[in-house]
Order: C-alpha cells, then sequence, then structure tokens
C-alpha cells in the first residue's frame, strides 16, 4: 500500500473514532456541557488532561525549537512541566473544593463583583484566542503534508471535526474524545522516537539513547551532534542559550505561571467527583505528560542529527565538510524533501548555481568555519527548515515504514485539535455562562444557556479558523504569547484569590487589566505595530531594543509583577472584603475534617 493512502486510511479512522465517541457522549444538560457530569474518572480526567494540555506546540513545535535552539530549549520543557506541577499542587485543588465551573466564576464570586468576572472573561479570551491561532496552524501544517491538501483546506476541514464532536458533545464529549486523541499522539510520538533510537544508538529506549552511544562507534549521540553543529558553523548544540541568562530565566517562569493560568487546563479539574479525585487526576496527567516531554529531547536530538546527516554527507562519513561532495545534488535530493518542498515549510535556493544543496551557518562568527565555506564556494546557507517540521518530517527522514508515518500524521493532527476543543470550551462556557448568564441574562433557563453554549462554542469555532487563515501580524510564537498573557492576567488574580483573604475586587480589578495591557503593549511595541509620523513609538521598548533584553513572548512573568504591584497597591487604598468573603478564602484553603489550632493544643 503507497504512503498517501495509508496516511488516508489512519486519519480517517482516527477521525471516525473521534466522531462516533462525541456521539455517544454527547452533553444533555449544562452540567455535562461544562464539567462532564462532575463525575469523571481521575485516571480518565487525566489522561483527558495530557491531551488538552499536549498542544500542537507540545506535539509538533516543541521538538523543533529544542533541534533549533539546543540546550536553550530546554526552558520550554522546564517551564510547561514546572507550571503544571505549580497548577496541580497550589491551584487545583482549592479552586476545585471552590466548585465552580469557570475561573471567571471564581473571581467573580471570589472578588464579590460582576465586573471582576467580566475583566476575567476579557483576559480569558485574549490568552485562548491568541493559543488557538497556533492550534489552528498546527492543523493546516500537518493537513497540507500528509493530505496533499493546501493548508487552508486542512483548517476548514479541522473545525468541521471539532465542530462535531466539541458543539454537541460539550466537555462530556471533548474528555472521552481526548482520552482517544492521547491515546493516538502518544503512540505517534513515541513509536518513531524508538525506531529511531534504535537505528542510531540500538538503545530502544529514547531517553537512554539520547546519552548513549552511536552503534558501533565510541561516540556519544551528543557528541556526535555537537562535532556536527559545530562544523557546519552552528553553536554547540548542548550549551547553546536562548539570549541572556535574563531572558532565559523570565521566559521559563513566563511559561511556568501562564500555565498555572491558563483556564482549559483548569477547567478539567471541574469535571471529577472531590478534591481528592482532582489532586489523583493532576497526578496521573503528569505521569502521561512526562511520557512525552522526556521524549522530546530525544526526538530533538535525533531529527537535527539525522536532518545534518541527508543533506551534509560527508559530516556522516567523516570527510572534509566543506568540500563540494559534502552536499547532496539537488536533483538527487530525497523524496520527503520533495514533498516537504510543496508545502512551503522547507525550501532550497541554488545560492551558486553548483546543483548541490549547502546547508550551514552563513551567519557564523567562526572565522575557519567561513573560510572553508569560502574556499569552497558555497554563497550563503541553501536550505531553510521550519522547525514545526521536525518532528513530521522525523519518520520520513529516517525511513520509516508507512504506517508509522501516517500514524504521525494522526498524532500531530490529534493534538491540534484536542487542545482546540478544550480551548474553545473555555470560550464558550465564558461567553455562555460567565457573560449570558452571570451577567446579563440571569434568569436564562438550563435550555437556553446550553443552546447560548452551543452557539457560542459554533461561533468561537469560525474565528479560531479565520484567525489559522488570516494570522495578526504579531502571530510569531503565538503559543508564548498565550502563556505570557495567562500569566500576566489570570493567575496572579487566581493566586491572590485563593491565599489572601484581604485582596478586595478593586485590587484584583486593577491588577488584572494592569498586567493585560502592558503584556499586550509591550508584545505590539516590540513588533513594530506602534508607530508615530513613520518612526516606531517608544523604540527603546519596541524593535531592536527590547527592555533589558527581554523578548515579547517571554514578558508575561513581568506583565504578573505589574499585576502583583497594581493589586496590591490598591488593596492599601480601598475597603477590605467583606467578612464572609474573608471566612470563605480561609474555608477553602482548610481541609475538611480538620479542626482549628488556637494555640492551646
Amino acid at each position: 500500500m503507497d504512503l498517501q493512502t495509508t496516511i488516508y486510511i489512519g486519519v480517517g479512522l482516527s477521525f471516525a473514532l473521534y466522531i462516533g465517541i462525541a456521539i455517544w457522549a454527547r452533553a444533555g444538560s449544562t452540567s455535562e456541557f461544562y464539567a462532564a457530569g462532575g463525575n469523571v474518572h481521575p485516571v480518565t480526567n487525566g489522561m483527558a488532561t495530557a491531551a488538552d494540555w499536549m498542544s500542537a506546540a507540545s506535539f509538533i513545535s516543541m521538538a523543533g525549537l529544542i533541534a533549533n535552539m539546543g540546550y536553550g530549549g530546554g526552558l520550554f520543557l522546564m517551564g510547561w512541566t514546572g507550571g503544571y506541577v505549580l497548577l496541580a499542587m497550589l491551584l487545583a485543588p482549592y479552586l476545585r473544593k471552590f466548585g465552580k465551573f469557570t475561573v471567571p466564576q471564581f473571581i467573580g464570586d471570589r472578588f464579590y463583583s460582576k465586573t471582576a468576572s467580566t475583566v476575567a472573561v476579557l483576559c480569558l479570551l485574549t490568552a485562548s484566542i491568541t493559543y488557538i491561532i497556533g492550534q489552528m496552524t498546527g492543523v493546516g501544517v500537518a493537513f497540507s503534508r500528509f493530505l496533499g491538501v493546501s493548508s487552508e483546506v486542512g483548517i476548514y476541514v479541522g473545525m468541521g471535526i471539532v465542530f462535531l464532536y466539541a458543539v454537541f458533545g460539550g466537555m462530556k464529549g471533548i474528555t472521552y474524545t481526548q482520552v482517544a486523541q492521547y491515546v493516538v499522539l502518544i503512540l505517534a510520538y513515541t513509536v518513531p522516537a524508538i525506531f529511531i533510537s534504535l537505528q542510531l544508538t540500538g538503545v530502544p529506549i529514547p531517553q537512554l539513547g539520547l546519552g548513549s552511544n552511536m552503534s558501533g562507534t565510541d561516540m556519544t549521540l551528543l557528541s556526535k551532534l555537537d562535532l556536527v553543529v559545530t562544523d557546519l558553523g552552528f553553536g554547540k548544540y548542548t550549551t547553546t542559550t536562548a539570549g541572556s541568562t535574563l531572558n532565559m530565566f523570565v521566559y521559563t517562569l513566563s511559561l511556568m505561571i501562564g500555565t498555572a493560568g491558563l483556564p482549559h487546563v483548569i477547567m478539567r479539574f471541574f469535571t471529577v467527583p472531590s478534591v481528592k479525585d482532582a489532586r489523583a487526576s493532576a497526578g496521573w496527567a503528569l505521569v502521561f505528560i512526562a511520557i512525552l516531554y522526556t521524549t522530546a529531547p530525544a526526538v530533538a536530538a535525533m531529527a537535527k542529527l539525522n536532518l545534518h546527516g541527508t543533506v551534509n554527507t560527508a559530516v556522516v562519513k567523516g570527510g572534509d565538510l566543506y568540500a563540494p561532495e559534502a552536499s547532496i545534488l539537488a536533483e538527487t535530493r530525497p523524496d520527503w524533501m520533495k514533498r516537504w518542498e510543496k508545502t512551503g515549510l522547507l525550501k532550497f535556493e541554488d545560492k551558486n548555481g553548483d546543483g548541490r544543496i549547502q546547508y550551514y551557518n552563513d551567519k557564523t562568527k567562526n572565522a575557519d568555519a567561513k573560510a572553508k565555506a569560502d574556499a569552497a564556494g558555497w554563497k550563503g546557507n541553501e536550505l531553510t527548515v521550519n522547525a514545526d517540521i521536525i518532528v513530521l518530517a522525523n519518520p520520513e527522514i529516517a525511513l520509516l515504514p508507512n504506517w508509522v508515518i501516517a500514524l504521525v500524521a494522526a498524532g500531530g493532527l490529534a493534538a491540534a485539535l484536542s487542545t482546540a476543543a478544550g480551548l474553545l470550551m473555555a470560550i464558550s462556557s465564558a461567553v455562555s455562562h460567565d457573560l449570558i448568564k452571570g451577567t446579563f441574562m440571569p434568569d436564562i433557563s438550563e435550555k437556553g444557556e446550553l443552546m447560548a453554549g452551543k452557539i457560542s462554542m459554533a461561533v468561537a469555532i469560525v474565528i479560531a479558523g479565520w484567525l489559522g487563515l488570516n494570522p495578526p501580524g504579531f502571530a510569531a510564537g503565538t503559543v508564548a504569547l498565550a502563556f505570557g498573557i495567562a500569566a500576566s492576567s489570570l493567575f496572579p488574580a487566581i493566586m491572590m484569590g485563593i491565599f489572601s483573604k484581604k485582596m478586595n475586587k478593586e485590587g484584583a480589578i486593577a491588577g488584572m487589566l494592569s498586567g493585560l495591557f502592558i503584556t499586550l503593549f509591550y508584545v505590539f511595541a516590540h513588533k513594530g505595530i506602534f508607530f508615530v509620523k513613520g518612526t516606531d513609538f517608544l523604540p527603546m521598548i519596541g524593535g531592536a531594543n527590547p527592555f533589558f533584553g527581554i523578548t515579547p513572548e517571554a514578558f508575561g512573568a513581568v506583565g504578573a509583577l505589574v499585576n502583583f504591584i497594581v493589586a496590591f497597591a490598591v488593596d492599601k487604598v480601598t475597603k477590605e472584603p467583606p467578612e464572609h468573603i474573608q471566612h470563605m478564602v480561609e474555608a477553602v484553603r482548610i481541609p475538611r475534617g480538620s479542626k482549628a489550632v488556637d494555640g492551646a493544643h
């Protein structure tokens, strides 16, 4: 069976599974629509949370980012996993004990204000819509390569699939669909990694293969990769950092606290019966997430080594790298490169007209590397490889069986669709439950609210698709930006709502707005969207001079600090929360069945 037919069958079967589950688990009440009835088993919820959490960014982009950045890419692993631990241990159990469906509802009730709830909805929509751009882009990338259609058609198909199981099934349908999607995506991620680890090192466990010797040599895989990339003029893979130390620290912190503030992940903890189950499902989710996250560094390193080995054959053979025979003939380039060129995510330009593909760092400061490249007649790097194709193209580069490539296609789509569904659920519940019922139409019937939720989700799907088709100019790194927005706006409000009984509504509202707007301002200014008579507005903030070298994707941590400072400053000059609110905050933090400590016992 040829590759394309195998892919059609694999992806088609996965879609049929998702739709079948949605029909079986369709929601019949608002409780099922928003929280799956509140009776999901902790293991099931842990698996669904993992699928919700591991988006197209985790499946498609993370290994590509690590492959490109080397050691510096570890900040994504540290930030996202650390943030999940923070969420699971510090926030989720208390939010579950509070017993509300959504983050805006928690903020509205905790800060005794519909205005606070509305501001939280604004923050949630900004973060979720920014995040969903990346998911729809991932859907387009996967479809455009594997199903032989344009990315635009791929986004339309993805919108249709999500509509079928999210609008009709609500959180109940999404939960059980995400369980199936987790199984698909984790097999799609680990099976190729096992194959490639065996090929390169003879070790079947990728996590161990990363530190093992290359087959038939006494050189470790990472040592070999360091040698290859430095010979090509790139920085050493195992020591390269992501900008300044300050930026790396702030970036990691932004991802961490942004993770803890993501509304679509927090909502998952309202689907289990009790606080105990919320803690258990958090633990199970961490186990399921760790399988992929500990595999990602191995996938990144092995894919980069295979890519360089494919293009620069002399590196693998041990010959002189900077010689004409070191690069492959363009006319004999492998089929996988030709297939990916059609997507526009891999581009070849023969700059010196020699009919070969030279792939190296033409901007290197390594004088020896530059001299060798110039002596060979090379006129610059001729191959552009988008980081998003590293995982998806990895099985093709390694010449794995067709069924493995089809599995990866299904896994990439499962990752993007599962998170898109979770985000759409968060958007829908914010609009229907928190805005329509909570603010504008408090007397709406359950049936009317359920219909409003479905309509809201359908509209959100259309908007998400449109943004995927027409991403805004600042959409580069949208996933990291979404985490920054959640970090600067929602996370501080949730933290203060749980752990500061004295924080009042004025402080919370002022903090959320200041954190959100300073982060958005910095992003827009840095991307050159603000202009004054053709000149960048406040160039010391945007453009080529970022604030202390902090990139916009990392600015969420600074926005969170501003949020906390403004909130506490406003709180000091305004009235304390009512007594019953303070008692409620204390009660949420005290485990059931415990006795008060009065100093006498």
